[in-house]
């Protein structure tokens, strides 16, 4: 007698199938990823499926690409465009309209301002959080001749660049990582500075220069993860994105995030964190520049991993007792 199979499907998920051999066929679960098309982002957006997949071979990803505003306006730096949210306010919408499940971020690019109907689900194993010198003409950083010209989209590390080489020309550079790659042959620069993780996930890492020393260049607050927005209330595609998160990169995450909204700024803003782990202890140094470079103020804070939203914020409020909001003003 030939198999019937009898069920229903809810939210994606084919329940309760029975057969007439008493077998249960597998369930199946559709679980669509919100997400930008650069290259970057596409392997971003894939890798979290993978992760999905590991957890659950059944699931099926479908990605729902977006283009954000800041993908769309290229000819003006970020500053002069908008403030936060230029690369997630559009993957956030297709959440929030019930078109995906989840929407996958580059999380230095996420605001720290709370979506109503969303949540920062995941937090997958965070990659590299350096920032790479890449250049054709120089052997390392320490090489570059008076008055180089030095491209970066990045307010932190314009600020940074010039704390450390006030004598430096800055490149506005915009576009995505082979756009940039080209723009350094291109115009004729003497070096780029992009994020360590976009090139060893593209496989770029072959271009890299150094990685800047992060005694000077500290990275942005949540460079190197990827960050999972998920809808409310939960759904069992919410609970299965969740799944994929990692707790110290979660904690970690946290931590800077909560840094960030003590100073009261965004992702545009001249700040930058270095998040170290030793067991159940977490270090954190914190930087908040002036945008010319010429001011620069430093702070350290040591604690339990366990409570890294604490920690973060008592790390802002520590800079700020030095003056950071004068800064971070101007």
């Amino acid at each position: 007698m030939e198999a019937v199979v009898i069920g229903v499907v809810v939210a994606g998920i084919l329940v309760g199938a029975v057969g007439t051999n008493n077998t249960v066929p597998p369930l199946e679960m559709i679980i669509r990823l919100a997400t930008r098309t650069s290259p970057l982002a596409l392997w971003q957006a894939r890798h979290v499926a993978g992760l999905l997949r590991l957890g659950d071979p059944n699931i099926q990803v479908v990605e729902v690409g977006v283009e954000s505003k800041g993908d769309r306006i290229q000819d003006r730096p970020l500053g002069q465009i908008g403030g936060d949210g230029l690369f997630t306010k559009e993957i956030q919408a297709v959440v929030l309209e019930g078109q995906a499940h989840g929407a996958v971020h580059s999380l230095k690019d996420l605001p720290t301002a709370p979506v109503l109907g969303l949540k920062l689900g995941s937090v997958p194993t965070r990659g590299p959080t350096g920032d790479a010198f890449v250049s054709i003409k120089h052997k390392s950083f320490d090489d570059l001749p008076k008055r180089a010209r030095v491209g970066t989209s990045s307010i932190r590390r314009k600020a940074q660049l010039l704390w450390n080489r006030p004598d430096l020309d800055i490149v506005d550079l915009r576009g995505n990582v082979d756009t940039r790659l080209k723009k350094l042959v291109d115009q004729d620069l003497d070096g780029i500075i992009l994020a360590e993780a976009g090139l060893e996930r593209l496989g770029l890492g072959a271009n890299i220069t150094e990685i800047l020393d992060r005694n000077w260049m500290l990275p942005a607050v949540g460079q190197g993860a990827i960050g999972i927005e998920v809808g409310i209330p939960n759904t069992l595609e919410a609970q299965a994105i969740e799944s994929t998160s990692d707790s110290q990169s979660l904690a970690e995450v946290l931590a800077e995030r909560a840094f960030l909204v003590e100073l009261g700024g965004g992702c545009l803003i001249p700040v930058g964190i270095d998040t170290t782990v030793f067991g159940m202890e977490m270090h954190l140094r914190g930087v908040v520049i002036a945008c010319d470079g010429k001011r620069r103020l430093e702070a350290s804070l040591s604690g339990v991993l366990a409570d890294p939203v604490a920690l973060g914020s008592e790390l802002g409020r520590q800079l700020l007792d030095m003056g950071a909001g004068e800064i971070l003003a101007l």
